[in-house]
């Protein structure tokens, strides 16, 4: 018990005391509830990833990217490099013991020796030391692994938000794919309406009914029809490579959905309070561990202008010969303990201490503008999620009053009411109409999407505190 007692006093006397200013969480510098937020749905965590996109073939194309996306790799690798720098960092408070021998032989001159005539002397050594272990009195090497701790944790942060970022850009890329197909097949649909109705004009045209003004307003629609098709056509084949490469790998041949956009839904959402997202965005988790990784620096700052005390120690055995090395006797210790106290050093440790304050300051402002950030962020979504669902209603109508207006405009062209031009207006609206219903469902779901990863999501409110 003693000897315990001893030992669990000298580590303490050895850990010495920090000098690092006590961390206090800044105040997050926003509003305490979002504009039109729903106060009941506060106490519901968010779902993983896989229950919030519920599309099979998106499940799929997810965990492809999880497995192969290189920059997801690269932040996977840079949290087990900041690991190994820790545990760098960390081993600097524990002694290194090593172990060594040597031997030395020397020949001296007669000229050399007190005898006059020529020696030969030898040593042989066998040690087992420590080399200039800097005693942590003033918290100075503690402070440095509490940096490279927070460093490592910001940097496991940091993979989760390109996780999520990642997630986010490949359901973002695949909707945009999905949305270009659609838009592409409207356009074939189109352009085969319009040349079903240049078709007639030419007939009619052809039979002294139509005019030449017709004919050449209706190819004038199949022309930018097919300008149209060429452009989507593009589009469709740059939206499938940007979402290649976000796989990191080749995907299978069908990526297409079997639900149109306008019946694809994400799992409910719970919006919760803005002091949820301390504990949620990964952004601000990992801003947060590198204002304390500052805050740690100022420690080591501090410290520095406090002596330094190495020890330097060993035991072991010399002899002047190799086969009584290990006899009685033989043994040997040393003992050296040294001190560096700064005196002079034109102001470097003042303006070290000076940086180091500075960059905390720094990390406090870059913690609260990312606080801000996600507030704004999130209350986007908030407000997208119910202005969106307003738009979507209203484009409805707008497609339904369109395929009205059209099948009455081709109704009175047949019956000799109207001109052709009446139809090809009625036909430009109706797919003006249909784009545009496409686009603003592609746009609302992209706002799921986004609002998914302004919350912080991929994680459960469970996994999260396992972490």
């Amino acid at each position: 018990m003693k000897h315990t007692a001893l030992a669990a006093a000298l580590v303490a006397a050895l850990t010495g005391c920090s000098l690092a200013p006590q961390y206090e969480q800044p105040s997050a510098p926003v509003a305490e509830q979002w504009q039109g937020a729903n106060a009941q749905e506060t106490l519901a965590a968010l779902p993983n990833w896989r229950e919030f996109f519920q599309d099979p073939v998106l499940q799929s194309l997810i965990s492809t990217a999880l497995d192969n996306n290189r920059d997801l790799r690269i932040a996977a690798l840079n949290v087990d490099a900041f690991r190994a720098q820790y545990r760098i960092q960390r081993s600097a408070l524990f002694p290194a013991v090593d172990a060594g021998g040597g031997a030395n032989r020397q020949r001296i001159p007669g000229s050399m020796s007190p005898t006059g005539d020529s020696t030969i002397n030898s040593q042989y050594s066998a040690n087992l030391g420590t080399t200039a272990w800097e005693l942590d009195f003033f918290g100075r090497l503690g402070s440095l692994r509490d940096q490279a701790l927070e460093t490592y944790f910001a940097s496991a942060q940091a993979q989760r938000s390109t996780q999520l970022s990642l997630i986010s850009s490949v359901a973002t890329a695949w909707l945009s794919l999905q949305a270009d197909q659609e838009t592409l097949a409207l356009v074939r649909d189109t352009l085969a309406t319009y040349q079903d109705s240049l078709n007639l004009v030419e007939r009619r045209y052809n039979a002294g009914v139509a005019t030449s003004l017709e004919l050449q307003q209706a190819r004038t629609a199949v022309n930018g029809a097919k300008v149209s098709l060429a452009q989507f056509e593009r589009q469709s084949v740059q939206s499938r490579n940007a979402l290649n490469l976000l796989l990191g790998a080749k995907p299978s041949a069908n990526i297409a959905s079997a639900v149109p956009l306008s019946h694809f839904k994400f799992a409910d959402l719970p919006v919760g309070l803005p002091a949820h997202l301390l504990q949620r965005r990964p952004d601000i988790l990992r801003a947060e561990h590198e204002l304390k990784a500052a805050n740690a620096n100022i420690g080591a700052a501090r410290a520095a202008f406090f002596p330094s005390i190495s020890l330097t120690a060993n035991a072991g055995s010399l002899s002047p010969d190799l086969s009584g090395l290990f006899d009685g006797g033989s043994g040997s210790w040393l003992f050296m303990p040294s001190i560096n106290i700064p005196i002079f050093n034109a102001g470097r440790l003042r303006a070290n201490l000076d940086y180091s304050e500075i960059q905390k300051d720094i990390h406090v402002a870059r913690y609260e503008k990312t606080i801000q950030t996600a507030f704004q962020e999130v209350a986007d979504g908030v407000i997208e999620r119910t202005t969106y669902k307003q738009q979507l209603a209203a484009s409805d109508e707008l497609v339904k009053s369109s395929v009205d207006y059209y099948l009455l405009a081709d109704r009175r062209y047949s019956e000799g009411i109207d001109d052709q031009l009446a139809v090809l207006d009625a036909q430009r609206l109706l797919f003006d109409a249909k784009q545009k219903r496409i686009t603003t469902q592609f746009a609302q779901l992209v706002s799921e999407i986004n609002l998914y990863k302004a919350l912080g999501g991929g994680y459960t409110d469970e996994q999260l505190a396992e972490q």
